[in-house]
């Protein structure tokens, strides 16, 4: 990877234009816009014609029944089972301390005030298929669902013509997930989103996929919720003379291998141990079965920063606010207040990034493209909606009614301040 090095503001204004690039969509918009205008037209049909076009498969039903569920299930080596089911039962413990409560206020006499935390009824979630099809994702995406009280839990996946992989639908029995769909692409979030005549519409859709994928998102927010618009993977690592080099590589190569446009980045104090990475870097990824992929994230998007010292690390690197953070320094926990923006956050040696992927506990569906800096990973807070509501007697509300009537009337709302004036009217 290219090792930049220079001042701070240098670095800072690299780093923006690196990570800041703007793709032109004109054409995906256009196709996504005719294909949610079809299925909203045409339903079921219009899912069937579009997987008989894109996948090649003629399809006759488009839910994929519980035998073939339960049959892919017993197929499945059982090391996967319970990599699984260890995988399960570390997510809902974490996920489980995320559950909020409601509550209820009644501190003033004659006022009653709260707020009411509810399951969402209905999610969708969206599972790419061939190689990109991670039954870990499903877990992720499910379980924060099934803990919130989520009612009902629709997964869709494209069709494969030698079947869906077993894993995806052990994964998604695992999980919990209620019915399966093989429909996949624009037409697949946009069944979702609107309904048709076999696939119920959902109030928020969650998970990955390609550009079709998260453009079609972005057009039905508001229709439903959607988790966010996910771009490629990102790994930032902040990493000094005490690291270990293949280490640091390692990790590198570990999100470098998802995508083409996959950023890995590695900020550090040491220019020895960014020469020493680089080298590592081209001995492991020569080894690896994607590594044409590795190669074109790591030459294309991928980037060594050498800054002055440490802190100067964490201030670049919140810049970046990057999809995963890896701090690979002793006591790295000490170093947990400077972290402003980031996804994920990885402490120390041994926390190498794909524990988060697959089993630690926290979510792997996390922002990506800077968004670190506003966005949250997906949890179960994401699942529920707050309803507040209030009760006030007549005499609680004779105590404020005229600074409710004086704000009314400057903002020119008479009827507002009628209506408060109603209750005190004589019959």
């Amino acid at each position: 990877m290219q090792i930049i090095e220079d001042s701070l503001d240098q670095l800072l204004n690299q780093v923006a234009i690196r990570t800041n690039k703007v793709a032109n969509r004109a054409e995906v918009e256009k196709a996504v816009d005719d294909i949610i205008a079809n299925v909203i037209e045409n339903g079921d049909q219009a899912l069937k014609d579009y997987e008989k076009k894109f996948d090649g498969i003629d399809l006759k039903n488009l839910r994929v029944s519980q035998a073939e569920i339960d049959d892919a299930y017993a197929q499945t080596d059982q090391k996967v089972i319970d990599a699984l089911e260890l995988a399960k039962e570390n997510i809902t413990s974490f996920q489980k301390m995320e559950v909020e409560e409601s509550f209820i206020d009644a501190k003033k006499k004659g006022v009653i005030r709260g707020e009411k935390i509810q399951p969402l009824a209905a999610v969708g979630l969206y599972v790419p298929g061939g190689t990109a099809a991670y039954p870990s994702s499903i877990l992720m995406n499910v379980i924060p669902a099934k803990i919130a009280g989520v009612g009902r839990i629709v997964m869709v996946t494209p069709p494969q013509k030698d079947g869906l992989s077993k894993a995806v639908l052990a994964a998604a029995k695992i999980a919990g997930v209620d019915e399966i769909y093989t429909v996949g692409g624009a037409q697949a979030i946009a069944s979702l989103a609107y309904g048709t005549e076999t696939i119920p519409r959902v109030d928020k859709i969650t998970g990955p996929g390609n550009v079709f994928v998260a453009t079609a998102k972005k057009k039905v927010f508001g229709q439903v919720d959607i988790d966010m618009i996910a771009g490629p993977s990102e790994i930032g690592i902040i990493a000094s003379s005490q690291s270990v080099p293949s280490q640091v590589a390692a990790d590198l190569l570990s999100q470098a291998e998802h995508d083409k446009l996959a950023r890995p980045m590695l900020i550090t104090d040491d220019r020895e141990l960014a020469e020493a990475v680089n080298k590592e870097l081209d001995r492991q990824v020569a080894l690896l079965p994607r590594r044409a992929i590795a190669q074109a994230a790591m030459d294309n998007e991928g980037f060594i920063a050498v800054v002055d010292d440490i802190d100067d690390a964490f201030t670049l690197m919140n810049a970046v606010a990057p999809e995963h953070l890896k701090v690979q320094l002793p006591d790295a926990i000490e170093y947990l207040n400077q972290i402003k923006n980031a996804g994920s956050v990885f402490l120390g040696f041994s926390a190498s990034e794909p524990l988060g992927d697959y089993l630690a506990g926290p979510n792997h569906i996390l922002p990506t493209g800077g968004t670190a800096r506003f966005f949250s990973p997906l949890g179960v807070q994401d699942f529920v909606k707050r309803t507040q509501f209030v009760s006030y007697t007549k005499k609680a509300l004779d105590k404020e009614k005229d600074a409710i009537t004086t704000l009314a009337r400057v903002e020119g709302l008479e009827a507002h301040a009628r209506a408060i004036e109603s209750r005190f009217d004589k019959e």
